[in-house]
């Protein structure tokens, strides 16, 4: 093999190699998780922001009905008036996993100590409900663009944090049908094999819980199992 030939051959497999890397990145963007080791097609349900007396409750008899459990990631000053609901969550074998407990981006992103504080204290209130502290977090407004001292923060304080690669877009869209939250959580998934889509039960989402039973049965049909964190 000529000299030329060589350096083209040796481009290619950097090129393959290189091709190779970057697709794995993306079939799993935005989803810093250890998934449940399966080998089946998965989707994790996951709801944010809640729980509310409006929605929550009909998002839990969907789930119970379509015998689907899923990860609900609370807002601690919600959830202390609501406590029935986390409960409810824990009983029916749910994940109850920390969100925040303010929600408020100035106060709990501007220091590392403050995230963590704020992580703390909706953590007590899952114990004080559950009996046990959650290790599962989703930063609020997830983990994208988030500072790397933030991330190292809450890693080393013993909490695995949760992205999402897919969505019901119930937070975009406006005024929607439940036909199209259905097509949002059928065309966003960025890893068609196991997917974690982003939804809410915050009062304001009675459509996500109209939509809910449909994109449980679009995904089983499609041979999906589902799980939760």
């Amino acid at each position: 093999m000529n000299r030329k030939n060589t350096v083209l051959c040796a481009f290619l497999l950097l090129f393959l190699m290189v091709a190779t890397q970057f697709l794995a990145l993306c079939n799993n963007f935005g989803v810093n998780i250890a998934l449940a080791e399966t080998t089946e097609k998965c989707v994790y349900l996951t709801f944010d922001d809640g729980p509310s007396d409006r929605v929550t409750p009909k998002i839990l008899d969907v789930l119970k009905e379509e015998n689907v459990k899923a990860t609900f990631f609370i807002v601690g000053k919600m959830a202390q008036r609501r406590k029935y609901l986390i409960e409810r969550e824990f009983a029916e074998g749910h994940t109850v996993a920390v969100h925040s407990y303010s929600h408020v981006y100035r106060d709990i992103y501007s220091s590392p100590e403050e995230l963590l504080a704020d992580i703390d204290e909706c953590n007590r209130l899952i114990k004080e409900v559950t009996g046990d502290y959650s290790n599962v977090y989703r930063f609020p407004g997830g983990s994208f663009g988030i500072k790397d001292e933030f991330i190292e923060a809450v890693t080393k304080h013993g909490m695995r944090y949760v992205d999402w690669n897919a969505s019901m877009r119930d937070a975009e869209i406006v005024n929607p049908a439940p036909e199209d939250l259905l097509e949002a959580a059928i065309n966003t998934p960025a890893n068609r094999d196991h997917i974690v889509m982003l939804a809410h039960d915050t009062t304001d989402k009675t459509v996500t819980a109209q939509a809910l039973k449909s994109v449980i049965r679009y995904y089983k049909k499609k041979g999906y199992v589902f799980a939760a964190f």
